[in-house]
């Protein structure tokens, strides 16, 4: 039987009148009608089945007959198809066995951190895909972060004099530090300040190469009682580096609505992450350099500068500008203008002169600083830039300038940057020789 079904579509698809399949399949059914006694029902039933497939099947070969494609082309076609199906499905069963393996692994780790939490917290490798694995939200994530992650404690003391309204602020020791340099250690040290005042802030010294150092010093803010409830009291502990930036490692933000003055407080807190703030904009300054070779004279103006950082607590500035000779680290000038008041785009036009002669230009730098005047306290940088051959940027861009056109005054515009890092900067110059 099977042998005389698989045969029938080669006497379809033959080149033969209509009426030929028809006085084929005659036969066929008597044939099956003579043996239905002989069979069983089951028998029956798979040859009637196999009679539909044989029928689609031919419909089907038929339909393809009249696609205008050549066999080849047909081919690809359920080639690709197979692949896409193929595709699909792969990708189906290996989302659902993975859902599964990060379900039984996010477990595991959960159970695991709290046994080694008991087992006195050892340290854990491959944090990042535990926690990719436990599926938990972003805010969770960092949450579990700044857990892990001990930057350290600070021990302070608070005390608030209110006959004479002060409020002194001691620094006593840290412990357990984050590590910032290569080789284990940091040079801690402490700022101090009462936000939103940045202009009065404080320093500890520094202490080299230790996690816990012992500082015992106090500072003293003048502060009436009745202004102290909208201020927070800041203390960021610093590694100085003394080629780059200090960075923060840690710090502790105390708001003084918060805490009873009533009492001298003394007490550790830990340290917390320092927010990253985005560079301030200290404002720019106008200078104009020229040098006559002949003379062996250099002349530098500073013209004007704008958009200065307010200091003062009304808003503005008193400032003034410090020009600096240097070589080889060592200073070998100053000069200075004078202070303009109430403002934060001052004008000056000023000029100084410095006898150089031209064999000594390429070791000369010229640092500029922009201060704010103060009449009781300690003049505060505003900004600050340096030029010269060893300089970069718009600073070796304005020095070659000049050199390259003697006896013509040019100016250029400078951003100011912080004086640490322009300190810093000529820092590491010097500690390349």
């Amino acid at each position: 039987m099977k042998f005389n079904l698989f045969r029938r579509p080669q006497a379809m698809t033959a080149a033969e009148p209509t009426s030929a399949p028809t006085m084929t399949m005659a036969p066929t059914s008597a044939a099956m009608s003579t043996s239905a006694p002989e069979t069983s029902g089951s028998n029956n039933t798979e040859i009637s089945k196999n009679d539909m497939f044989e029928e689609i099947k031919s419909k089907f070969l038929n339909e393809i007959d009249k696609i205008p494609l050549p066999p080849w082309a047909l081919i690809a076609i359920a080639v690709v198809a197979a692949l896409l199906i193929l595709t699909c499905c792969f990708c189906i069963i290996k989302k659902c066995c993975c859902k599964k393996k990060k379900n039984k692994k996010g477990k595991k780790g959960k159970d695991g951190f709290n046994m080694k939490n008991m087992q006195g917290g050892e340290t854990h490798q491959d944090d990042d895909d535990d926690e990719g694995e436990t599926g938990l939200t972003e805010e969770e994530k960092e949450e579990e972060e700044k857990e892990q992650e001990k930057l350290g404690k600070l021990q302070y003391s608070i005390d608030y004099d209110f006959e004479n309204t002060k409020l002194t602020i001691g620094i006593l020791q840290a412990a357990d530090l984050m590590s910032m340099d290569s080789g284990g250690t940091s040079d801690p040290y402490v700022k101090v300040l009462l936000f939103p005042d940045k202009k009065k802030k404080f320093d500890t010294k520094v202490h080299k190469k230790t996690l816990n150092p012992v500082f015992n010093e106090t500072f003293v803010f003048k502060v009436p009682y009745e202004e102290l409830g909208g201020k927070t009291l800041v203390m960021s502990v610093y590694d100085y580096d003394r080629f780059s930036k200090h960075d923060v490692i840690g710090e502790v933000k105390l708001p003084m609505n918060t805490i009873d003055l009533g009492r001298p407080i003394e007490e550790w807190r830990d340290l917390e992450s320092a927010d990253q703030e985005e560079p301030e904009k200290l404002g720019d300054i106008c200078i104009s350099l020229r040098y006559v070779p002949t003379a062996g004279k250099l002349t530098v103006c500073i013209l004007e500068a704008k958009n200065l950082k307010k200091m003062d607590a009304c808003g503005l500035s008193d400032p003034y500008v410090k020009i600096q000779l240097l070589q080889g680290g060592k200073r070998l000038k100053k000069k200075k203008t004078t202070v303009k008041k109430n403002t934060l785009n001052p004008y000056y036009n000023e000029s100084f002169s410095f006898e150089i002669p031209l064999e000594q230009m390429q070791k000369i730098l010229v640092a500029v600083t922009v201060f704010d005047y103060d009449k009781i306290g300690k003049n505060d940088a505003i900004g600050k830039i340096f030029v010269g051959s060893k300089a970069t940027g718009l600073g070796l861009k304005h020095w070659s300038d000049m050199l390259a056109n003697p006896r013509r005054p040019i100016a250029q515009w400078h951003p100011l940057q912080p004086e640490e890092e322009i300190d810093g900067q000529l820092a590491s110059l010097n500690a390349k020789k």
